[in-house]
């Protein structure tokens, strides 16, 4: 298993990590298998889609705000229950195919990590076989 650490910039992103992982399948020596994707945070996620016209990305993060605003009725004490919920929407885990050593995305397919209580350190743990 192999950790990739990352550092957003803001307080909601989402972050093209597809190099990253696609550099952890390369050298896993895995010719025919998965790769499975884990994000070890409650406000934070992973998906996959469009990376070839970043607008997409743009389009899902200020969807996720309408359907989880900030600023909200919330409960919970810390002021970040919209993180929490957009995590619960997207997902800790992506399960990903590995063809002849590499990953087999679509063509405009790309690897996301979805930062919502951002900016901070965080980790993706990604496991080939």
């Amino acid at each position: 298993m192999q950790i990739i650490e990352i550092n957003t910039s803001a307080h909601a992103q989402a972050v093209d990590i597809t190099r990253q992982v696609a550099q952890v399948v390369e050298g896993s020596g895995v010719d025919e298998g998965w790769c499975e994707v884990f994000v070890p945070h409650t406000t934070a996620a992973v998906t996959v889609n469009e990376a070839a016209d970043p607008d997409v990305m743009a389009d899902v993060m200020a969807a996720l705000e309408r359907l989880a605003p900030w600023k909200g009725p919330y409960r919970h004490s810390e002021g970040n229950s919209a993180a929490h919920l957009k995590s619960i929407l997207t997902g800790a885990t992506a399960r990903l195919p590995v063809r002849d050593g590499r990953l087999a995305l679509g063509a405009w397919q790309g690897i996301f990590f979805m930062e919502f209580d951002g900016p901070r350190q965080r980790r993706v743990l990604v496991d080939v076989r």
